[in-house]
C-alpha cells in the first residue's frame, strides 16, 4: 500500500526528532488528509481514562470536554474498549445510546464523529477522534489512511515508551494533558470536603453539567478559589 504524503512526512520528522518522546503529530495536515474538520489525539495513561493531548479544529476541545462532563461518549468508549466507532450522522443515533449526548454534540455544530482506537494486540493506548460539521461517511481512501495512521502511531508509542532512556512518554506526561487541571481540582476538592477523589470528580462533573459550563473552566475556578462546592452541590442527574 502506498503511504500517504502526510504520513511519509511525519515518519521523516520522527526519524529526525531528537527531543524527548515522539515528534508531535501534524494534526492540521492529518485533518485535511482525512477530510475532517477537526481531530483530537487522546492517550490512555495506565489505569486512567483517555486524555486529550493534541487537538486541531475549533470544536475539538469542546467535543472532548462535553464527553468528560457527561462521563460518556464515542471517544471514551472507543479508547476504553479499543473498538472503532464510525458515526456518520449523530442525529440518527438511538435515543438510549449516550442519553442526552447526541443533541449536545449537535449543538456544537458537530454532525459526524469517527473514532479510531490506538492499540497493540489487547493493549489499549488511546484513540484518534475526528469530526465533521456535516453528516456523511468517510470515503474508503480516508478510512484506509486513518487506519494506517493509528497503526503507525500505536507502534511509535509502544516503541518510544519502551526505550530505556524514557522514564515516561512525553505525550503522556500529566502537565501536558488537556485536562490536567481537572485532576488537580479533583484532588483539591477531595481534600477540602474529605471525600474520595471519585466523588469529587462527580461533584465537578455535576456542577459543569447542571450549569452548562466546560469542565475545564469549572476546574480552573476551583483552583483559583472562585468557586466553592459542598458535598451536596449539583449531583449528576
Amino acid at each position: 500500500m502506498t503511504t500517504h504524503p502526510v504520513m511519509r512526512a511525519y515518519l521523516s520528522a520522527l526519524s529526525a526528532h531528537t527531543g524527548p518522546g515522539m515528534a508531535p503529530l501534524p494534526l492540521a495536515a492529518c485533518t485535511d488528509m482525512l477530510g475532517l474538520d477537526g481531530l483530537g489525539l487522546l492517550l490512555s495513561p495506565t489505569d486512567h481514562p483517555a486524555e486529550l493531548v493534541q487537538a486541531h479544529g475549533e470544536r475539538t476541545a469542546a467535543l472532548e470536554d462535553l464527553q468528560q462532563v457527561q462521563g460518556q461518549g464515542p471517544s471514551l468508549d472507543a479508547a476504553r474498549h479499543a473498538n472503532m466507532l464510525l458515526l456518520p450522522d449523530i442525529g440518527e443515533l438511538a435515543a438510549d445510546r449516550w442519553p442526552g449526548l447526541p443533541a449536545a454534540i449537535e449543538a456544537l455544530d458537530v454532525h459526524a464523529v469517527f473514532c479510531f482506537p490506538l492499540r497493540i494486540g489487547v493493549i489499549a493506548l488511546g484513540v484518534l477522534t475526528g469530526h465533521r460539521t456535516r453528516p456523511g461517511p468517510m470515503d474508503p481512501d480516508q478510512l484506509t489512511n486513518a487506519l494506517g495512521l493509528v497503526n503507525i502511531l500505536a507502534q511509535i508509542i509502544i516503541t518510544t515508551a519502551a526505550r530505556p532512556d524514557q522514564a515516561q512518554l512525553a505525550l503522556l506526561d500529566e502537565p501536558g494533558l488537556h485536562f490536567a487541571e481537572v485532576h488537580q481540582a479533583t484532588g483539591m476538592l477531595a481534600a477540602q470536603l474529605g471525600i474520595h477523589p471519585d466523588q469529587a470528580l462527580i461533584q465537578l462533573r455535576g456542577y459543569a453539567f447542571s450549569h452548562s459550563h466546560p469542565l475545564l473552566d469549572v476546574a480552573r475556578d476551583i483552583l483559583a478559589r472562585r468557586l466553592h462546592l459542598n458535598p451536596d452541590s449539583d449531583p449528576l442527574p
